[in-house]
């Protein structure tokens, strides 16, 4: 039975929720924060909340469950600090907040668990955009996806966006007085549930990569199919398609008004996709050195002014100073060493220390080609955790 599910006994103690947005504050704000993760330590060992001034301490809920707790479990938790209990969904570290304040320690749980963590959507202006309209970077915290949203005029489109968050993407327009004209999808994600149909059902007009659809989607006579080339009108503003095989065949980029190159999974402003999704390991190395050819003929063939913003970050970048996940290709150029190799060192570099694959990847792809038809609820519990769709960090990025 899930901890969430089950029926705990009530501590004589009441504490407080904090809402996760609130402890996302506090993190952002430099604040030292201590948590108390309540999950199974598989679960905490997958997928958990970090950070430099984040003490994060794995001690599951069932050891709560005695009225006699271990004291060397107790003795893990410091007892002069403040500290935020946290589970998959709230419930489980409720109860164990409620006895540990029974027992004088200074408490609260996070509302919501790791579910209300994964329903942070956060967005900043690509200040350093300099095409026509406004470009605005959607967050996700807890998984590392980006999306973005251009618009301009009386028209928006957007880019990559993530099925839990359809509603976000309509609200938003509104708010700014547009329509959403245009959502684009890079390709077939591997780490979350794309929001492209749903936006199609509200009106919106589905972009989606020719090769991409060639891999099997089923729905390919709902949405338009671009291939390389193809420019989109959003107001004033322009999104051409580049084609950018490598991380999947059908990986594609879209250059929004000329100043932002919307990457995908194809690079990073940390690292290069991995290249074994769609193949497996036996399609990895052909794979890669199509990649290879994408960033050296296609990426790096723009100026060093344009911007790359990739469909995901990792705890290993660093935001720009407007705090968007962006960098100039110049920039990348000079410090990821795995843009100035030769092929074969490309190659093996990218292929030496994949991380592990993301979580129900299979599943997750199944979903997105419409082989797998699944309701929302399904849709975020399958896309829980973190993307791993980038190639290991070591040896990617020079120290200097």
């Amino acid at each position: 039975m899930d901890a969430d599910e089950m029926d705990f006994p009530t501590p004589d103690s009441d504490v407080d929720s904090i809402a996760p947005e609130t402890l996302k504050d506090r993190i952002d704000d430099g604040e030292s924060v201590t948590l108390l993760d309540a999950r199974m330590s598989s679960d905490y060992e997958e997928w958990r909340i970090d950070g430099e001034n984040v003490e994060s301490i794995n001690a599951p809920y069932f050891h709560f469950l005695d009225e006699e707790i271990d004291d060397a479990v107790l003795d893990s938790i410091p007892d002069d600090e403040h500290v935020t209990v946290l589970c998959a969904k709230g419930g489980a570290s409720e109860y164990v907040a409620g006895a540990l304040a029974d027992r004088g320690y200074d408490v609260d749980h996070l509302e919501d668990g790791m579910n209300g963590w994964a329903s942070i959507y956060e967005t900043h202006e690509v200040t350093d955009y300099d095409g026509p309209g406004t470009l605005l970077q959607y967050q996700r915290p807890s998984s590392g996806c980006l999306g973005y949203l251009l618009y301009d005029g009386d028209e928006a489109a957007v880019v990559d966006p993530l099925r839990a968050f359809t509603d976000r993407y309509l609200a938003d327009a509104e708010e700014l007085g547009v329509e959403l004209t245009y959502a684009f999808d890079t390709h077939v994600h591997a780490d979350h549930v794309s929001g492209l149909r749903e936006l199609a059902d509200e009106g919106v007009e589905a972009v989606l990569p020719s090769a991409a659809a060639d891999r099997g989607v089923t729905y390919a006579d709902e949405v338009t199919l671009t291939t390389d080339g193809d420019e989109f009108a959003v107001g004033s503003a322009t999104v051409e398609t580049v084609f950018t095989p490598g991380h999947t065949t059908g990986m594609t980029s879209y250059l929004l008004g000329g100043s932002l190159l919307a990457t995908g999974d194809g690079l990073f402003i940390e690292s290069v996709a991995r290249p074994d999704l769609e193949e497996g390991d036996e399609g990895a190395p052909e794979a890669a050195r199509m990649l290879y050819d994408s960033l050296q003929n296609r990426v790096l063939a723009f100026d060093d002014d344009v911007l790359v913003g990739g469909a995901h970050f990792s705890d290993a970048a660093e935001s720009a100073a407007d705090g968007t996940y962006t960098a100039p290709i110049g920039e990348l150029r000079e410090r990821m060493d795995a843009l100035s190799a030769d092929e074969d060192t490309f190659v093996e570099t990218v292929l030496a220390d994949m991380p592990p694959r993301p979580a129900n990847y299979e599943e997750v792809i199944a979903t997105n080609l419409g082989q797998n038809a699944v309701d929302d609820d399904e849709a975020f519990t399958l896309e829980l955790g973190p993307n791993n769709c980038a190639a290991s960090q070591d040896a990617l990025t020079s120290d200097d």
